[in-house]
């Protein structure tokens, strides 16, 4: 039972002050989780506290490769509607 954090991590360390098991730690190109350490906050809250304050949607996933954050739901913007609006707005 351990969390992960993928590349689409910003290192933006919001994060790492949060961890109760001291779990995150500093990597290139992004920070990673020790997975013998990370309880995914059991016990300590209701919720794994890296991805309650992670600003990036996907950057956390769960041992089954889903994101704790997943596409839409920091923004309310579902993943549909972006990509149509990606597609309608003109790059400058």
């Amino acid at each position: 039972m351990a969390l992960e954090i993928v590349e689409a991590c910003i290192k933006c360390w919001a994060c790492v002050p949060l961890c109760p098991q001291k779990a995150i730690y500093e990597a290139d190109p992004h920070f990673l989780i020790d997975a013998g350490r990370c309880t995914e906050c059991l016990g300590d809250y209701a919720d794994p506290q890296c991805a309650s304050i992670c600003p990036i949607e996907g950057a956390i996933v769960n041992e089954l490769n889903e994101p704790l954050n997943p596409p839409g739901s920091l923004t309310g913007i579902p993943p549909a509607r972006w990509t149509a609006a990606q597609r309608e707005t003109p790059f400058r």
